[in-house]
């Protein structure tokens, strides 16, 4: 719409009687037609991106964190932004006399890279707070852990923690663990991976799944521990997690599962409508 206004000056007189201004208002603020009318800008739906929301759901879980306490920092896409505010909070005074226990290679680099004090779990074996993601969450709050490849050491750390606040967004809830169809990983020996790899696979309590060894390009992944991971993939949830993780530890030659039952107090959630908290 175009507004078309007279300007008339006694001083100019001579020169131009009438002289015309053009004036384009932005879209949202042109004048609308018809007396008392009035058009007010549309309201816009900004979709936050998922690391958007998984800041948001890190900055609520380290406001569990108090000065003064000794925390376990997870590995993940969602717990680096954790430790990145954990850093940012001790930079600035808010958060004192923390000491951090990373939970993989990564995690101790990043958090050394902040300033951030670090022990091993050897230095201090009780943990007050651990903060870490997810891959899958159930409505009983057991999670499915370890698709960065940390399974070992996270789950060493966070029981050895008084509380467990797991961040995810709402992306990783399921019905049933094993229910996002991808992978549940298992840490296993180097030697004879290939017997356990096809032992995992023959076990009835993990009926209906595929397992693959996971590789690096053309060579299997190696964990920080030296060990690879046999990641098992579902087509439907697990019938019973506490029977699957029971029967897989009986294995020899099995490190540990990333199945982490009965273990997370808090779940942090973040979604559309916002950060929610799940507790037990």
């Amino acid at each position: 719409m175009t507004l078309t206004l007279t300007a008339r000056t006694a001083t100019h007189a001579a020169l131009l009687q009438s002289s015309r201004v053009t004036l384009r208002l932005p879209a949202p603020f042109r004048p609308v037609r018809g007396p008392g009318s009035v058009r007010m800008a549309k309201s816009t739906t900004v979709a936050l991106s998922q690391d958007e929301l998984k800041k948001q759901a890190a900055h609520r879980a380290v406001e569990y964190a108090k000065s003064g306490m000794v925390l376990g920092l997870g590995t993940g896409s969602t717990t680096a932004f954790a430790i990145d505010r954990i850093g940012e909070l001790m930079k600035n005074g808010e958060l004192k006399d923390i000491i951090g226990v990373p939970t993989s290679i990564k995690s101790y680099e990043q958090a050394s890279a902040l300033g951030i004090p670090l022990a091993t779990l050897d230095e201090k074996p009780e943990i007050d707070l651990a903060i870490d993601g997810a891959d899958e969450v159930d409505p009983k709050l057991n999670v499915v852990k370890g698709r960065g490849g940390a399974l070992l050491r996270e789950k060493l750390v966070e029981q050895a923690s008084k509380k467990f606040v797991c961040i995810v967004d709402e992306s990783k809830l399921v019905e049933g663990l094993g229910g996002s169809k991808d992978a549940m990983p298992v840490e296993i020996v180097q030697f004879c991976y290939k017997y356990n790899l096809g032992r995992l696979q023959d076990l009835p309590e993990l009926a209906g799944s595929e397992a693959k060894l996971r590789m690096n390009g053309d060579k299997p992944y190696i964990t920080d521990n030296q060990n690879y991971i046999v990641d098992l993939y579902f087509q439907e949830p697990l019938k019973d997690p506490y029977a699957a993780a029971e029967a897989i530890s009986k294995l020899t030659g099995i490190v540990d599962h990333g199945l982490f039952l009965n273990m997370v107090d808090v779940v942090v959630i973040a979604g559309k409508d916002g950060v929610r908290l799940q507790e037990k």
